[in-house]
Order: C-alpha cells, then sequence, then structure tokens
C-alpha cells in the first residue's frame, strides 16, 4: 500500500508470506458455530485485525503488496515496474495457496481440498466489483491524506466489506484463488473464480480512474473552509 518510491521492495519475500487468514478462520469458524452470522463474524475480527498487523510490519519491506488488483493499480499508475508486478503477482498467488495449507495443516484437513461452495452470479459479481473499487479508493485517499492511518483504513475496510457486500468482500484475486483450494464456509468453487476475478479488476480500475480524478490538484481552488471539515 506504500509507493515504489518509499520502500525496498522485495518481491520474493513479504508478499509471499500470506496470511492464511481467511482459509484458517474459515476452517475454525465451521468447527465453533453453525450459526451463518456468528460464522461469518468468526471470519470478520481475525481478517481485519491481521492485515493490520501484516500491513504495518511489512509495509516497509515490500509495500505491503498483498493484492494482485491493487499491485496492478500502481503499475498503471507507473509506481511500479511491469517487472515488479509481474513477481508481485507470482509471489502473491502461491503464497496464498501456501497459506491455506498451512491453515489446513493445523485444522488436519486435506491440505489442497477444491472447494464445492457456490459463488456465482449478477449480484454476486457487482458486489466484487465494489468491494474492490471501495479497497482502492480507501488505500489511494489514504495514501494522499493520512499514510501512517493505511493499515488501519484497509484493516477498517475489508471488516465492513465483508458484511455490506453479498460476497463477503473478497476483493482480491489471489485471494479468490486459495479459497478456491478450501472446501469450507470461506471457499469458493474453481468454475465461479473467473466472474469473480473479472470483477475485481474491473472494480480496481474503475476506483484508480475515480480516485484520479477526485484527487488531482485543484491549483485555482479556494481551501476548504476549517469549521466545514469533520
Amino acid at each position: 500500500m506504500i509507493r515504489q518510491a518509499d520502500v525496498r521492495l522485495r518481491p520474493a519475500t513479504a508478499p509471499c508470506r500470506r496470511s492464511p487468514r481467511h482459509s484458517a478462520s474459515g476452517c475454525n469458524r465451521g468447527r465453533l458455530t453453525k450459526d451463518v452470522a456468528l460464522a461469518l463474524l468468526g471470519n470478520t475480527l481475525p481478517t481485519g485485525a491481521i492485515l493490520v498487523v501484516l500491513i504495518t510490519i511489512l509495509g516497509p519491506i515490500s509495500g505491503a503488496h498483498f493484492n494482485p488488483a491493487v499491485s496492478l493499480i500502481f503499475a498503471l499508475k507507473r509506481e511500479l515496474t511491469a517487472r515488479d508486478t509481474v513477481i508481485y503477482i507470482a509471489a502473491q498467488v502461491l503464497g496464498g495457496i501456501l497459506g491455506t495449507m498451512i491453515a489446513h495443516g493445523m485444522f488436519a484437513l486435506p491440505l489442497l481440498d477444491a472447494s464445492m461452495k457456490a459463488r456465482t452470479g449478477g449480484a454476486q459479481w457487482f458486489a466484487e466489483a465494489v468491494a474492490a473499487f471501495g479497497l482502492v479508493a480507501t488505500i489511494l485517499a489514504g495514501i494522499r491524506f493520512q499514510r501512517a492511518a493505511v493499515p488501519w483504513l484497509v484493516g477498517l475496510y475489508i471488516t465492513a466489506a465483508y458484511w455490506f457486500t453479498a460476497s463477503t468482500s473478497f476483493a482480491n484475486p489471489a485471494v479468490a484463488i486459495a479459497r478456491s483450494f478450501t472446501n469450507t464456509f470461506s471457499g469458493i468453487r474453481p468454475v465461479d473464480l473467473p466472474g469473480f476475478i473479472v470483477a475485481e479488476l474491473i472494480g480496481a480500475v474503475v476506483g484508480m480512474l475515480v480516485m484520479t480524478w477526485l484527487l488531482r490538484p485543484e491549483k485555482d481552488a479556494p481551501p476548504l473552509n476549517p469549521e466545514a471539515m469533520l
């Protein structure tokens, strides 16, 4: 989430340390409760919390690039080279799959287990586009106005997006791929992956375009009255 110019990139290290947060919490919540709302809450809280931790500690190393859609946005903004983008995306996908295997190992499940959970349809795809749009908007605006708060902004956004989207806000192609290898509450059938990934990429690009327009410098614009600011 931090610009390339501000960090020393190590593409083969930090991005690969993808947290098994989705799969682990998905495995655990299925054992703790059969209540869908409580199960979702059991996935929401650890996901948001660990995102804050990971972005804070890995941001200075790799820019905390855990998401191919976000890395693509920085590449389109010419803040990440094509080579680094490809390496990042490979590390993100492989790291996500490794995270799933680690989570399964902790809960004595098959290390890789193709999901049978259906997640498809226009509403789900639109929800993923909205989720990715909001994530990119949060990151870009956070970097512009309050860089130090980006870990908390992203963690809180994903926590909230779990609940306000119909798809439970994957918002990350690497996460979608990783979750296709877990036949738990958090999984997604491999056949449903293309729709999710395309929607996430579209939402991310639209988010970049909107925020580029919204955050553009206005040399002649009068400053906002401080009393009108929250």
